[in-house]
């Protein structure tokens, strides 16, 4: 099975640097999933020195799992697509465009970000149950207690919601 991990635009270092740790890597492995795909972006991690001399992509086996890492990519979508499991930042973009595929989704909000405003998103919808909610510091306990099956389906995009909001605050229902 596939994990990806993606932070997104941002440095989280963090999360990065706790994805290549033994406890982490034996946790998903003892889950099954034997391949990972990580989206590193520019973060600092044991193996950043590999994709510093404008390499795109480098593939290391470490703790019997096999890591493929980049920073950038254009689009995620095929990356979302192969994947088993999603671990995330808590990045609003991010956690629809997972949700709608209908992943199991672990978010880690990073903290250092203005506000904190991710912690708060990953906290309504993990108490919605669409989702898991971690930190760095208990990831590797996350991942072992997570059950997907017991996740609630992300509801459907409906665009008519707004519209008939809209045309209520303009007084035309």
């Amino acid at each position: 099975m596939l994990a990806f991990v993606t932070i997104g635009s941002t440095r989280f270092d963090d999360l990065v640097q706790s994805v290549f740790s033994p406890t982490v890597l034996s946790s998903l492995l003892q889950k099954g999933y034997t391949h990972i795909v990580v989206q590193c972006g520019n973060s600092e991690f044991p193996y950043a020195h590999l994709l510093a001399g404008g390499e795109e992509l480098f593939q290391v086996e470490k703790e019997g799992v096999s890591i493929e890492c980049w920073k950038f990519k254009p689009s995620l979508q095929m990356d979302y697509d192969r994947a088993d499991l999603v671990i995330s930042h808590a990045g609003s973009g991010t956690i629809l465009d997972v949700l709608r595929l209908e992943k199991p989704l672990i978010v880690v909000p990073n903290p250092t970000l203005l506000d904190n405003h991710q912690e708060e998103l990953a906290f309504e919808l993990q108490k919605l149950g669409h989702l898991e909610s971690s930190t760095v510091s208990r990831l590797t306990q996350t991942i072992q207690e997570f059950d997907p099956s017991g996740l609630v389906k992300f509801p459907s995009f409906d665009g008519s919601k707004f519209a008939n909001l809209l045309d209520e605050e303009m007084g035309f229902l």
